[in-house]
């Protein structure tokens, strides 16, 4: 009977296993995106390279918005895994949100135009990386629920951690900011920023949590 916890969740569903695997890659992509986008206005501004990752993740979410609806039509009009739909249309709801938070941020930097002074680059680039990295596990997590149960915890652990480390890092980047001699009002913009980009593995241990509680009502 162990054996059976380890049977991938999609029997003859083999089209919504294609889409939600398909909707998991733009997740993971548009996190590169994102990071590659946060770096390129770190170092150059809001250029034209910067608008067009700013682009790619925009398709990415409306692409990924596409590929929901085609899931939650599948489960329902098709009446497919009755007994986990609802598990499974909680998780890419709350997926899909990270999209809409890396698509966010990314219009504020954008639209604000936030003037970060260059002690403090290298603070947002590690929140950004330990942002994505918190992403990217949660996606092999996520791909574990519906093919090998027993690996979700693996890289569950993984978002927690880094959910803790942007922890640190997001509070000691504010405490530097806060400590300096710029203005209020300038503090209160890039504090701001920094809880946009922490934002991401906060939600993504979120998800995790709840995860881990399919995973669980799956093995039992």
């Amino acid at each position: 009977m162990e054996l059976t916890k380890n049977i991938s969740l999609f029997r003859h569903t083999r089209a919504l296993e294609n889409e939600i695997d398909e909707f998991l890659d733009k997740l993971s992509q548009s996190s590169l995106h994102f990071k590659i986008a946060v770096k390129v206005y770190l170092h150059d501004g809001c250029t034209t390279d910067f608008e067009l990752k700013l682009q790619d993740v925009n398709k990415m979410e409306s692409e990924a918005d596409h590929l929901r609806r085609a899931i939650e039509t599948k489960l329902y009009a098709q009446t497919l895994i009755p007994e986990s739909r609802g598990d499974v249309l909680g998780l890419i709801e709350n997926l899909d949100h990270l999209l809409n938070l890396f698509e966010g941020a990314l219009w504020a930097f954008f639209i604000e135009k936030p003037e970060i002074p260059d002690e403090y680059h290298a603070h947002y680039e590690t929140l950004t990386d330990i942002a994505v990295e918190s992403v990217e596990a949660l996606v092999l997590a996520s791909r574990a629920f519906f093919r090998n149960i027993e690996a979700v915890g693996d890289h569950n652990h993984k978002v927690m951690f880094y959910e803790k480390e942007a922890d640190k890092v997001s509070t000691k980047l504010k405490q530097a900011i806060f400590n300096s001699e710029i203005d209020l009002s300038r503090k209160a913009h890039l504090r701001n920023f920094v809880e946009l980009i922490d934002n991401i593995p906060d939600w993504a241990e979120d998800v995790a949590d709840r995860l881990a509680i399919y995973a669980i009502k799956r093995t039992v």
